[in-house]
């Protein structure tokens, strides 16, 4: 691997970037500050909407980039460069089959807050770790607001098999439609996802697929491991994914990520003292 080449790393948060406490990895905002001294283009790529990561990166907003709800939505230092947003007549129709088809629990991610139904607002806690901001309604189907990516969560677990005998099916010749852990099923509008978002991102900053580096989990992350020359699984990653990558870092709780960025950013230091 030619590290001192990496110019844009992007990486998945949970599970991936951050430990399964939902903390970031110690020394993150060291290594952070180190990359963007040396120009390399840093990317949190996830599921997750802008507004929760606002927060959580709140003195890096201007600096680095987002590439939120799952490709849905892209900011770059503040601005938003893209978002595909989903009709209105299809997230109701997406509400309708998960309520009649399956125990989950539907999730309509909006530009500042995601929605749930009165019925599941049990969940509401555990939703927290995901989405910052959650309002809950008596009817998901009567809304009429700005929905990046339709989200179905399984508390039992058992998102994989929805997703191959009903989803899949379903919704994936006109949505993308992905599994991300074994609790969660992401919808979105055709051919938006992970990897089309940072290969976007990268023609905007000029950087070519070849100078990428990224890092996942699940299945959410596949075609952006697909698009990067440098692409990796963290090693408590769904075995099956391990497929669309070419490396394999540690879990996300002994800091994998971590330990190959510091590599990166050896290698770039390394190279910058040899061409002074």
């Amino acid at each position: 691997m030619n590290l001192e080449e990496v110019q844009l790393i992007a990486t998945d948060m949970d599970n991936t970037l951050l430990t399964s406490n939902h903390e970031l990895p110690p020394k993150f905002d060291e290594m952070l500050q180190n990359l963007l001294q040396l120009k390399v283009e840093f990317v949190i790529a996830t599921g997750r909407p802008f507004y929760t990561l606002e927060k959580m990166f709140a003195n890096y907003l201007n600096e680095i980039s987002f590439v939120s709800d799952n490709g849905g939505v892209i900011t770059y230092k503040g601005q938003v460069l893209f978002q595909s947003l989903i009709a209105r007549k299809d997230y109701s129709t997406m509400v309708s089959f998960v309520t009649q088809n399956t125990s989950g629990v539907c999730i309509l991610s909006g530009a500042k807050a995601a929605y749930i139904s009165e019925k599941d607002r049990q969940y509401k806690e555990h939703l927290h770790n995901f989405y910052s901001n959650i309002e809950v309604v008596e009817n998901l189907q009567q809304l009429d607001i700005e929905v990046a990516k339709f989200s179905t969560f399984f508390p039992n677990e058992d998102s994989k098999a929805y997703f191959n005998e009903l989803f899949k099916p379903r919704f994936s010749e006109q949505f993308s439609v992905s599994t991300s852990d074994t609790c969660w099923i992401d919808i979105m509008n055709k051919n938006v996802n992970k990897g089309n978002a940072v290969k976007s991102l990268g023609e905007e900053l000029g950087i070519s697929n070849d100078n990428m580096m990224a890092f996942g989990d699940a299945f959410n992350d596949k075609e952006m491991l697909q698009k990067v020359a440098y692409s990796f699984v963290v090693a408590n990653a769904d075995p099956e994914l391990a497929a669309y990558a070419k490396y394999k870092t540690l879990s996300n709780d002994q800091y994998g990520v971590k330990k190959v960025i510091e590599q990166v950013i050896l290698a770039k230091e390394g190279a910058a003292k040899v061409s002074k």
